[in-house]
């Protein structure tokens, strides 16, 4: 397993509702096209109006490289920037969890 987390937090609040739409037309695409994405998942944070955290879980580093290709991946991660005032992203090695397979 190979993960990502992001911690975005967006201009104001017009572009979090922007930023918002993005992610989920983003999200509906991998839903729709990558059996190798596990998890692809974006959460508003309790008493930061303005901060997005997505944790992304892949089969594996490749499923993440094939992940990254993808025309709409590469769309959002262009557009997203016009919404944002700062940016922090963690790769992650899976070491232990529940509802997933370990060991792949």
């Amino acid at each position: 397993m190979f993960g990502l987390m992001a911690r975005f937090t967006c201009k104001d609040a017009a572009a979090a509702d922007a930023f918002d739409a993005l992610a989920a037309r983003t999200g509906e695409q991998i839903r729709a096209q990558e059996p190798g994405t596990v998890i692809y998942a974006v959460h508003r944070v309790d008493g930061h109006p303005l901060e997005r955290v997505f944790y992304e879980l892949h089969q594996d580093e490749d499923a993440f490289e094939e992940h990254g290709s993808r025309d709409y991946v590469r769309r959002f991660l262009a557009e997203r920037e016009q919404y944002l005032s700062g940016t922090e992203v963690d790769r992650l090695g899976l070491v232990s969890g529940k509802g997933v397979l370990l060991g792949r």
